[in-house]
């Protein structure tokens, strides 16, 4: 099984919850020419929703987000998880984890139904240098 995990860094936003509110944002996006490694949108209230964005390249999300009124986070750090979908394919990222004691506090992922997987790996910042020397990045 081939997996890479890669380290990413995140951002989060806050936005109106309306309809057409994450599609301009995100064309806008597009149209600055900021690249996505992965995005989620989740409400945090009744009119609100809670963006995180994983840019390509940080700088370009850094200069284009205040001209889209768009105020962000600190960066955060994750892992991206990539590789062939098969049964059992995350366990031994876990395990590695696992093995250290190092806890994986919350994750994500999604197949693209033609044998690829993606997963974004989120564990405590004070765990993260160790849990990337475990996990061999």
């Amino acid at each position: 099984m081939s997996v890479k995990i890669s380290r990413v860094e995140y951002y989060y936003a806050s936005t109106e919850d309306r309809p057409g509110a994450t599609y301009q944002l995100l064309q806008a996006m597009a149209n600055a020419g900021v690249q996505l490694l992965a995005f989620s949108a989740i409400p945090v209230g009744p009119s609100r929703a809670q963006l995180t964005l994983f840019p390509v390249d940080n700088d370009r999300l850094l200069r284009t987000a205040p001209k889209l009124g768009l105020s962000l986070s600190e960066p955060q750090r994750a892992f991206l998880v990539q590789g062939e979908d098969e049964v059992g394919a995350l366990g031994e990222v876990h395990r590695k984890l696992y093995d250290a004691k190092i806890n994986v506090f919350a994750s994500s992922g999604v197949t693209d139904g033609v044998g690829r997987f993606g997963y974004l790996l989120y564990v405590r910042p004070e765990d993260y240098e160790r849990a990337a020397g475990v996990l061999g990045i």
